[in-house]
């Protein structure tokens, strides 16, 4: 069984906002396996799909950004997933817009959603799609940034960004991540 985290905030009023890029790819799976997320435990709403032989458990955690671990740590110790089973799916300030990068492991780099996961997980050792937001321009803060709405322009790459994020999730449901990250990483 695998694991499929895609952060965000629950609500309407964060839907579509930067930092729920990752529920954006959720949803495109769940709608991909025409599988809803339905199922409502353990502080977040998930489905459980199956390609070929494999399962895999579709998360939205519901806890807000900044507690997300909760929820993946309520899963995973339900369902036995082990750290190098999950993926966890996220904005970056530090990529390009739609620009998408895997990794197997690595610190929160600032993140509050990946470091409530390192911190329920008690490890750094899982994997992540981040998809790149860019940076705000001065003098905007941050927050305001992450939990604005992206311009008509960056619409059409984020597009591409969660397509991408979902096709890569799928190839890591029939093979190992590492090859994976070493598909995705180099497209561009």
């Amino acid at each position: 069984m695998k694991l499929v985290v895609g952060l965000g905030n629950p609500g309407a009023k964060y839907a579509g906002t930067r930092h729920n890029i990752g529920f954006d790819v959720i949803e495109e799976l769940a709608e991909r396996f025409n599988s809803p997320l339905t199922e409502a435990k353990h502080k977040g709403i998930y489905s459980i799909v199956r390609k070929g032989t494999e399962k895999a458990i579709l998360l939205k955690p519901l806890t807000y950004m900044n507690l997300s671990g909760e929820s993946i740590g309520e899963v995973m110790r339900y369902y036995d997933v082990a750290a190098e089973e999950v993926v966890v799916i996220y904005d970056d300030l530090d990529l390009p817009v739609g620009r998408i990068r895997l990794r197997q492991k690595g610190s929160a780099g600032g993140h509050n959603g990946i470091k409530s996961t390192i911190a329920h997980l008690g490890t750094q050792n899982f994997n992540r799609i981040r998809i790149g937001i860019d940076r705000p321009t001065p003098p905007m803060k941050v927050v305001d940034y992450v939990l604005g709405r992206f311009t008509e322009e960056e619409q059409e790459k984020m597009k591409q960004a969660v397509s991408k994020s979902a096709d890569a999730v799928e190839a890591w449901l029939e093979k190992p991540f590492l090859e994976v990250m070493n598909e995705y990483n180099i497209q561009i």
